[in-house]
């Protein structure tokens, strides 16, 4: 009996290693399926494009606006935004359209924000030229630092964690709903402020639930730190409030609403 057992082991613990295997491959394919920022490089050119789904046409109208939203841009004026030197907003107000003036340097609000629903309507013109990231590229900055990306993605190839929709250089959306270039685009955004303790040290990620045109394509992620360009910084503790930005990248995007719901 003392053989055979001799004989057995060294076969069980063939077939608990050849498991552990098993299991660690599944384990690696479900780490890549959960797209975790971490597995893949940034800006990776391999990450896996999302599917297209139309999301039908862009209404006429706004969106009726919430009785507790903090309304930041209704086509009326820019009076809740300013430069990045405290000064005017220098993008350009035409027939209630707040327009990028490539150049000019990003906007941002003049009150800041923590944890907030945001409304965000936009478009780039219908006769767009340009490719990748050089077309309708701007982005919505969560408390300055935390980016929802905005370009043309219609029929527009780039790396996937860049497209319309993404948190930029971490997680690319669920999938592609853009509608054409000269219809308007809607985000909705839940987002979560970090939580840092009294070291500075971050006790919870920042968090996005992100629809595009009525869509979800992010839900609930968990941000790895602020975003970069071919880099993902660390988190630094910061104040719990700070200004929604957005961003002049040298293209022409149009906004026709922005509203808060400040949910501190």
């Amino acid at each position: 009996m003392a053989n055979l057992s001799a004989t057995i082991s060294p076969l069980i613990a063939g077939l608990l290693l050849a498991s552990s295997f098993l299991l660690a491959c599944e384990s690696e394919a479900q780490y890549r399926t959960d797209r975790n920022p971490i597995y893949w490089e940034i800006h990776d050119e391999d990450r896996p494009q999302p599917p297209v789904v139309d999301p039908g046409p862009s209404p006429e109208n706004p969106a009726p606006i919430p009785s507790d939203a903090i309304v930041l841009f209704d086509g009326s004026d820019v009076d809740a935004w300013a430069g990045m030197d405290g000064g005017e907003a220098p993008w350009n107000l035409r027939d209630g359209i707040l327009e990028v003036e490539p150049g000019s340097g990003d906007i941002q609000t003049r009150d800041g924000f923590g944890d907030v629903q945001v409304r965000v309507e936009w478009r780039v013109p219908e006769d767009i030229e340009g490719e990748g990231q050089g077309r309708g590229n701007s982005g919505v900055f969560l408390m300055g630092l935390y980016e929802v990306q905005v370009l043309d993605s219609y029929e527009n190839e780039t790396y996937p964690d860049g497209q319309a929709a993404s948190i930029y250089g971490q997680y690319p959306p669920l999938v592609n709903a853009m509608r054409p270039p000269g219809e308007w685009q809607e985000y909705d955004i839940y987002f979560e402020r970090p939580r840092f303790d009294d070291d500075g040290e971050v006790v919870r990620p920042a968090k996005a639930t992100v629809f595009h045109n009525g869509v979800l394509v992010l839900e609930g992620v968990k941000l790895t730190g602020p975003v970069g360009h071919y880099e993902r910084p660390r988190y630094q503790e910061h104040d719990s409030r700070m200004p929604l930005r957005l961003q002049d990248h040298g293209d022409l995007v149009q906004f026709r609403q922005i509203w808060v719901r400040d949910l501190e």
